[in-house]
């Protein structure tokens, strides 16, 4: 399995502190603890390239990579980590803030070209995720639904929880976006999510 080349860019929240919107760029979103970072480092294959933590709220700023390549190209792209929502070691003007800076870049990042918003597979849908879900379509951002450590349940029941969100969002949806089941421990979608950031790659016109 092919390892990419990473590197940090820039940490901050504002636009001045982002590093310049030079390359087509994917932002990884979800509550507190979705397990963000891990998927982060799987998807690159890079130990601790994202900071792994127990406790909830430990990515506090926009956190921008350089990504080389993907499947079978070496173009580059951008990586976005950006906090949780959610339940955090926090106050609420520190989450304030937060909740500010992730809407300003959600919405005024111009080389953003999808949003990969993380979601526990197992949990039952949680309103919060699925205001995410909601804000972001009526903001006209793309994005994409990533269930995340799909490893810690059988099959029977990852199944079940994602036919529950799925059938949740069916509600207020016409049609549903992209998703992708993943698991950190075992690498499962990580070609599935290489494989759709080339393909948009591919379209990017810089």
């Amino acid at each position: 399995m092919r390892s990419l080349r990473a590197e940090h860019l820039t940490s901050g929240r504002t636009a001045k502190d982002w590093t310049k919107p030079n390359l087509p760029e994917y932002a990884f979103i979800g509550r507190s603890n979705v397990g963000k970072s891990s998927l982060i480092n799987m998807l690159c294959h890079i130990n601790k390239l994202a900071r792994v933590s127990n406790t909830p709220g430990r990515t506090r700023n926009v956190e921008h990579f350089r990504v080389e390549g993907t499947l079978t190209k070496d173009a580059p792209w951008m990586l976005g980590d950006l906090p949780g929502y959610g339940f955090a070691k926090a106050s609420k003007t520190e989450r304030a803030v937060w909740e500010q800076m992730i809407r300003t870049y959600l919405k005024e990042r111009e080389n953003l070209q999808n949003v990969f918003l993380l979601i526990d597979s197992r949990l039952e849908p949680q309103q919060n995720d699925l205001d995410m879900v909601q804000w972001l379509g009526e903001n006209g951002i793309p994005f994409c639904i990533v269930f995340t450590k799909t490893d810690k349940l059988k099959a029977p029941k990852v199944d079940s929880n994602v036919a529950q969100f799925k059938r949740k969002l069916k509600e207020s949806w016409e049609e549903l976006p992209r998703m992708f089941v993943t698991s950190s421990e075992t690498s499962k979608g990580r070609d599935e999510l290489l494989g759709f950031i080339e393909e948009v790659n591919a379209r990017w016109k810089g």
